[in-house]
């Protein structure tokens, strides 16, 4: 049996559930190419839109806001931090809103120097959510994500650096978090749990790891047990007073045959149900039936299986070494990945097309105001991506069964060519590049990324208008009976 069909059995039945955002982490001697490869989505239900940021330089001085608000889950402050010199570039998915958050805000991407980041939720148990201080101050989930792709070289530096602010300036949290912070050769997991306490720990992932964090699922991935001896564990690091607390608290009582869970000492139950669990070990299956020859199309095919309405975005990142910055790739499904084709950005790309720019459509505030900037009419006379996938997602909602199928293999089929198509266009650009044509290689990925974002999105609209018809010759439209009656 091939991986492939090994993948899809493996996926049957999955089922759609709560919100729970997830990453994925594929050691370097699991794939086929021998590069470490992240993958997951957000599950952030607001406007969502890509965004490729450049290096920036700052001068001596300059602060930015970081933190959250009185309107948070946990209420806090805004508080202001150094800025560095010089930032990095990096591609991201940007979204206009979470409850008492400054927007835009990001759960991670890629930067120029091959370092990715995810982010998920992990709820943290309901006494630190309560001792968690009403004026909180610090970095937020996405403060550290952003920070962390503008300044970090390594997965191991960007611990470092994410440890280092929390440590300096404190965790804004809703609740808790985790973070993956990877490169082309190692991983590393960060937890940090609500209460003020300044608890977090990590663990290292390596060339033969596979690990998966997903809301809602804490007896899977994160970070489970803490060894006895972890202070001289390179693989683990902590808070100085991560078990010493737990201790004080009486969460925890040392002995020899008492490991230190870290879920169940600091986090809550699980909350996502048999179902996303179910998702989760079949996610992990697939991956290990496809060891030692996963790869990107195959990520992407997990992603589709996976993704829900409230997911707003998909990444996969294939993390080679020794690349040159402008070839830097992060493939981006716009929308939630059930009904979204997977396009490659670059980072030498200097222009995203409109239609997958930041539009009025879910962004927070626009509701309120009467008109939009004159600047924007552009961008809004066009299409939106995120909108033409949630057009598709509820189309293939209403009869799944019949009509999932075509709209996975007409995905797949796309991410399958235009994955076919990424050696010639690196050695293209290359070539250009080595040439000190930097302006023409950068036109030619704008071009080469773009064309191929505008076929996704002309594939996706295909679908929907065949679907629509379809749906409407076999089943009619569904409406809520007193719904069209009021109206």
């Amino acid at each position: 049996m091939g991986n492939r069909l090994r993948c899809a059995l493996l996926l049957l039945g999955c089922s759609q559930v709560c919100h729970a955002s997830l990453f994925l982490y594929v050691g370097k001697n699991l794939t086929q190419d021998g590069n470490v490869m992240v993958a997951g989505f957000g599950d952030e239900p607001s406007s969502h839109w890509l965004s490729i940021v450049p290096r920036q330089k700052y001068p001596k001085g300059a602060t930015f806001s970081v933190g959250g608000t009185s309107a948070a889950l946990l209420p806090g402050e805004l508080i202001t931090i150094p800025q560095v010199r010089e930032t990095f570039s990096y591609l991201a998915m940007n979204y206009s809103y979470y409850r008492g958050l400054p927007g835009p805000l990001v759960n991670g991407g890629l930067n120029e120097y091959g370092v990715a980041v995810r982010d998920v939720a992990c709820t943290s148990r309901r006494e630190l959510i309560e001792m968690t201080p009403k004026n909180q101050r610090g970095l937020n989930y996405s403060d550290v994500a952003r920070i962390v792709l503008q300044r970090a070289r390594t997965a191991r530096e960007a611990l470092d650096i994410a440890v280092g602010l929390i440590e300096r300036y404190g965790d804004f949290t809703y609740g808790g978090n985790s973070h993956l912070f990877a490169d082309s050769n190692e991983g590393w997991v960060l937890l940090e749990f609500a209460g003020g306490k300044g608890l977090w720990v990590a663990h290292r992932l390596g060339p033969n790891d596979i690990w998966a964090n997903w809301r809602g699922q804490h007896d899977l991935g994160f970070v489970q047990t803490l060894p006895a001896d972890w202070h001289k564990d390179k693989d683990y690091l902590a808070s100085d007073n991560f078990v010493s607390f737990a201790v004080e608290q009486g969460w925890y009582q040392p002995g020899a045959n008492r490991p230190f869970n870290v879920m169940e000492v600091y986090s809550t139950p699980n909350y996502g149900g048999p179902a996303t669990a179910e998702e989760l070990r079949r996610v992990e299956a697939a991956v290990r039936a496809a060891a030692p020859k996963v790869d990107v199309p195959l990520l992407m095919q997990l992603m589709h299986s996976v993704g829900r309405d409230s997911s707003g975005y998909g990444q996969v990142a294939d993390l080679r070494p020794n690349v040159t910055p402008a070839l830097r790739t992060l493939w981006v499904a716009p929308g939630p990945p059930l009904t979204a084709a997977f396009v490659p950005w670059r980072l030498g790309v200097d222009l995203v097309l409109p239609e997958y720019q930041e539009h009025r459509y879910l962004t927070a505030g626009e509701a309120e105001r009467p008109s939009i900037d004159p600047t924007q009419r552009g961008v809004e006379s066009t299409r939106f991506a995120d909108r033409a996938v949630k057009r598709l997602l509820y189309l293939v909602n209403e009869h799944r069964e019949s009509l999932l199928p075509e709209v996975t293999a007409a995905l797949d089929g796309f991410e399958a060519h235009e994955f076919a198509r990424q050696g010639d266009i690196d050695r293209t650009a290359q070539t250009l590049l080595s040439a000190h044509e930097d302006a023409l290689a950068h036109r030619y990925l704008t071009e080469q990324a773009n064309w191929a974002a505008a076929d996704g999105l002309r594939l996706i609209e295909a679908l929907a208008d065949g679907l629509e018809a379809r749906t409407k010759a076999l089943y009619g439209i569904r409406m809520d009976p007193a719904a069209a009656l009021s109206h």
